[in-house]
């Protein structure tokens, strides 16, 4: 068996059984793969931050009083290619036969991106590998999250996500830190060393994957000839019965079915897809996260370097306490995944209390022990409001997809829109990632540390109502008489 057998493509035409088939369609592995992608993808993005000033200056040439500048615009190109890409890579998605092809195409354009700015000698080039950078996220956050929708389906997902947006705030810590470290040990070459030797493990994962319908060809060939000969009667049975009585058709019902149009233009279907509140609100959810992280990005570090005076050591530092409380994501999305009505009311409540916490950041106004405890504790508390917040709005994305498929049948014709959804929603984040850094930064500029922090809490706050009202559907429906499961959804529809 050749290379391609391995990868389980076929080879001269005839489909081969590839090795470790059962492993590597197995839900844990495809759930590790996922999040390792996640968490490269933001571990890139970080691990430039501390290089990029000193690159600029040293190798591009740029004069210092063009540094921040640059450095601010870089950003911005990252979050403008990953709110450009999003919904074209989310159709494209739906519309191919696999969802690991564009998984491999967002690999290429990563390691393009990390190629271009180790060699970037001049402004073009990180310019170009920030697009490139951008338009990898996005493969990621769209592709990556509909493939684990695609494989835990409903019952585990909100776990699922959990886990990925714990990898994802591992890759946000460890990379600026590694970044700085190896650059101020190692020089500017180690530090994209390790990002190509990650860059290798990302595509060996990927390579390794195998998607699970796909991998049920000989999965289920292999577990038929253990089905009983009883069983095999009670099928025969069964479908002899049916064809002796077949049911009556309503043939009004059968033309609607059939004739019913689809939308195939990608427009068309984000049309459909934003006409579910539920999903704008999701979407309006990822910009309001998205605002308050970016937001801190950029104001953070130069507070507490004026209020401090911390170099960039402690400029790395000051994000661990916002992120360490994501390794409770994974609770989250069991308790979602247990008690169905729980996310309209986390969503909520984390939104709400980001008010109060957002607003005492202005206690923190001199270099005392006290004060720079007061803010670690205080930025953990931020980082528990969105560890509450994420993982169900991410839920409720697949969750608002399926209720539209359930209501109108094969509204979004062959291959669905859920990788679109995801990309739309990723516009979401993008955009609130270009806004974050502006809006922080004039705030606390021309008004003040205070005047931000409750500004902050001021949107995060109102976030909160149309998350009461309308994640999990209209807060004043009736909920379904049925019980457990997904019978009710379905019988509903």
């Amino acid at each position: 068996m050749g290379l391609l057998g391995f990868l389980g493509f076929p080879e001269k035409g005839e489909p081969t059984r590839p090795k470790f088939v059962e492993l590597r369609s197995a839900k844990w592995f495809i759930m590790f793969t996922v999040s390792f992608a996640a968490s490269t993808d933001i571990f890139m993005y970080g691990l430039i931050v501390p290089v990029t000033p000193t690159a600029l200056e040293r190798k591009v040439g740029l004069s210092p009083d063009k540094i921040q500048t640059w450095t601010s615009i870089l950003l911005a190109l990252y979050s403008a290619a990953l709110l450009a890409f999003s919904p074209v890579i989310g159709y494209v998605a739906d519309r191919a036969e696999s969802r690991r092809w564009p998984l491999l195409l967002g690999l290429v354009a990563l390691e393009a991106a990390t190629a271009l700015l180790c060699i970037g000698t001049n402004i073009g080039l990180w310019i170009a590998g920030r697009l490139f950078q951008g338009a990898a996220a996005a493969v990621v956050w769209t592709v990556g999250i509909a493939l684990m929708v695609d494989t835990v389906g409903k019952e585990g997902l909100g776990q699922a996500i959990g886990y990925v947006s714990m990898a994802l705030s591992i890759g946000t810590m460890a990379g600026p830190l590694l970044g700085g470290v190896l650059y101020e040990n190692g020089g500017y070459y180690s530090v994209f060393g390790l990002a190509f030797g990650l860059i290798g493990i990302d595509i060996f994962l990927r390579l390794v994957l195998i998607e699970k319908r796909h991998a049920a060809r000989w999965i289920a060939t292999e577990t038929k000839p253990l089905a009983s000969i009883e069983e095999k009667g009670n099928r025969e049975a069964a479908t002899d019965t049916i064809t002796e009585s077949p049911a009556p058709v309503d043939d009004s019902k059968s033309e609607t079915l059939e004739e019913k149009p689809v939308a195939h233009s990608p427009l068309r279907q984000a049309a459909r897809l934003l006409s579910s509140y539920r999903l704008v609100v999701s979407l309006w959810g990822y910009f309001v996260i998205s605002l308050v992280l970016t937001s801190f990005d950029s104001v953070l570090p130069i507070f507490v370097e004026d209020t401090f005076g911390w170099e960039q050591t402690g400029q790395g530092l000051i994000f661990i306490p916002l992120m360490v409380p994501h390794i409770l994501d994974p609770i989250t999305g069991f308790v979602i995944d247990r008690y169905r009505w729980t996310p309209r009311y986390l969503t909520a409540a984390g939104f709400l209390c980001v008010v109060p916490v957002a607003t005492l950041l202005r206690l923190v106004k001199e270099n005392t022990m006290h004060d720079k405890v007061v803010l670690c504790a205080l930025l953990a508390l931020l980082g528990c409001c969105i560890s509450m917040v994420m993982t169900p709005i991410v839920t409720e994305v697949f969750n608002a997809v399926q209720e539209k498929e359930d209501n109108s049948p094969n509204v979004f014709g062959r291959g669905g829109a859920m990788a679109l959804a995801f990309g739309l929603s990723n516009m979401g984040f993008a955009a609130g990632s270009l806004i974050g850094p502006f809006f922080a930064g004039f705030i606390r500029q021309n008004a003040g540390w205070g005047t931000m922090g409750w500004a902050m809490g001021l949107v995060a706050g109102v976030s909160a109502i149309p998350n009461l009202l309308f994640v999990g559907g209209w807060i004043l429906r009736k909920p379904k008489p049925a019980a457990a499961g997904d019978q009710p959804e379905s019988e509903t529809s």
